[in-house]
């Protein structure tokens, strides 16, 4: 990572669990190309390291993402080439939460709009403070939420996804748990012992186990039914071979503690 990625994006790692903070707060975390160009860079190194088994997406200050860099945009207005190119970084980041063979949690406080609310779509878990607010507001400004559209699609429904696409009005957090966009809301001071302890959990498991479970989780997804179980059958008979699959076997019947090797 570059200097100036170092300072839009923290990373952190403890006993399995690695945080990657969104750092610009003063420009509301936006997702300009520079934070984009940076997330990538640190999923890309994540996804190679053997000691992260679970990625907690946060954000400093009261704002976890305001979507894109608006005025970044506007300076753009006559590059055709940059508004795709920005377009094409952010979808790329979004499939690297979902192709990052670690589960990602977001840890959300305060406002997650627009391309911040396709960035909490886009992770396997989301929690957030009671005080949050979600919106796809894009058709405020003209400019539909077109690319926030397709996680947000995925994860809550379809009707649910069009009123907040065509209304582009803020929902709050208990809400946005009602429809599914998040796991949970909880109480500001309960956020991070919420999270860290889902995350702690997950990190207690197989690393080698995960990362089956969550490839085969959205490759199931696209699939009609007779073909969803004909893979997963497939992908459960060669889990049984693994290492950590006959050791946690084991451990259970043996009525003892496994000792995974991630493998």
């Amino acid at each position: 990572m570059t200097m100036a990625s170092e300072t839009l994006v923290r990373v952190r790692s403890e006993n399995g669990v690695t945080t990657i903070t969104l750092n610009h707060p003063e420009r509301r975390n936006s997702l300009s190309m520079a934070m984009l160009e940076a997330l990538s860079d640190v999923f890309t190194r994540i996804a190679g390291d053997d000691e992260t088994r679970v990625v907690v997406l946060a954000a400093a200050g009261n704002v976890f993402c305001a979507g894109h860099d608006l005025r970044e945009m506007r300076e753009q207005f006559g590059s055709h080439d940059f508004q795709l190119r920005l377009f094409q970084q952010c979808s790329k980041v979004m499939q690297q939460i979902v192709n990052l063979p670690k589960p990602v949690i977001a840890r959300v406080a305060g406002v997650a709009t627009a391309a911040g609310c396709q960035l909490v779509a886009s992770c396997d878990l989301a929690v957030a403070e009671q005080g949050a607010r979600f919106a796809t507001p894009g058709v405020n400004i003209g400019l539909f939420c077109s690319t926030p559209m397709v996680a947000l699609s995925r994860n809550v429904t379809r009707k649910h996804a069009m009123e907040m696409l065509l209304t582009g009005e803020l929902i709050d957090a208990a809400r946005a748990e009602q429809m599914g966009l998040i796991n949970r809301a909880v109480e500001a001071e309960a956020l991070d012992e919420t999270v860290y302890r889902m995350a702690a959990t997950i990190a207690g498991k197989s690393g080698h186990t995960l990362r089956i479970g969550k490839e085969a989780f959205y490759r199931q997804l696209e699939m009609p039914l007779d073909q969803a179980y004909d893979y997963t059958a497939g992908v459960m008979a060669g889990n049984v071979q693994a290492n950590d699959a006959q050791e946690g076997i084991s451990a259970f019947l043996d009525k003892r503690d496994p000792t995974w090797k991630h493998e």
